[in-house]
């Protein structure tokens, strides 16, 4: 059945380029995963917060690892990217990504993880904002929405300032260890100006 409109971006807008560093105010930058990010990813990944809202956790350096290597492929499918925000000596201390990229409708979802120690800084609203005035301005996305269990607080001031305003409530449409969650709905577009 064809499509009566052409795809807001054409096959290849990612796989076509590189996976890009970008660097981010007070000497953070985002860069693709490595490998030898494998021991930060499962130090991540052994934090309660993080299993909390992320609904899992890694048990081994392979699955780290695993966890490292998939995003590569993942940008050639043009179907999901992840970048490691690190310091200055080039440590991960986070994650921001692009989830479910479609890009007949020039559409992801974002998602973000601080390590514990570099919570509270504001490092995921200024890695966020980096991620949104790329996928903006360079990639050519249109809309960019985030979801978060409405009992993630710290999840939904990062969301605030960094521009993305609360569209609605999913209700009871995510399941945590501890039941099912509400889950806020906030969004950006290209066209709300800059982060």
């Amino acid at each position: 059945m064809p499509l009566l409109v052409a795809p807001a971006l054409p096959v290849g807008s990612l796989a076509a380029q590189e996976q890009p560093h970008l660097p981010v105010r007070s000497g953070l930058a985002l860069r693709p995963w490595r490998d030898d990010d494998a021991p930060a990813v499962r130090a991540a990944f052994d934090c309660p917060a993080i299993q909390r809202w992320h609904v899992r956790r890694l048990d081994s350096d392979d699955e780290a690892r695993s966890w490292t290597v998939q995003w590569a492929d993942r940008w050639r499918d043009e179907t999901a990217a992840s970048w490691a925000v690190v310091d200055a000596d080039d440590r991960p201390v986070g994650q921001v990504g692009l989830r479910d990229v479609l890009l007949t409708e020039a559409s992801a979802q974002v998602s973000y993880w601080l390590l514990p120690a570099a919570r509270g800084r504001g490092i995921a609203t200024q890695a966020l904002g980096a991620l949104v005035r790329w996928s903006f301005t360079r990639a050519g996305l249109h809309r960019l929405a985030l979801e978060h269990s409405t009992g993630n607080a710290a999840s939904c001031r990062v969301a605030a300032r960094t521009g993305f305003p609360v569209e609605g409530m999913r209700r009871g449409s995510v399941r945590h260890t501890d039941g099912w969650h509400d889950m806020h709905l906030h969004a950006r577009l290209r066209t709300d100006g800059p982060v």
